[in-house]
């Protein structure tokens, strides 16, 4: 977000199904929150089913501060 606190610390995590947090997912980026620039990388494995659906739930803590909806990208591979 453009002119965001500097002392917001950006959150995510990866949430399956719409309730279950996926085990490993959640993450923070703890230094000082650049405008424009701040990114948070999420990895982990989940074994998926068909309909299956796994969403980005990301926040801010102390002040807020925004997602670009339009730059969240989701890759995903097939195993085995």
């Amino acid at each position: 977000k453009i002119n965001a606190s500097a002392t917001a610390r950006m959150r995510g995590r990866l949430v399956l199904n719409g309730t279950t947090e996926i085990r490993g997912s959640l993450g923070e980026i703890s230094a000082t929150h650049v405008s424009l620039a701040t990114a948070i990388w999420l990895q982990t494995m989940v074994p998926l089913t068909a309909g299956d659906t796994v969403e980005l739930q990301g926040y801010f803590r102390v002040a807020d501060g925004y997602f670009a909806a339009d730059q969240t990208s989701f890759w995903g591979c097939k195993i085995g």
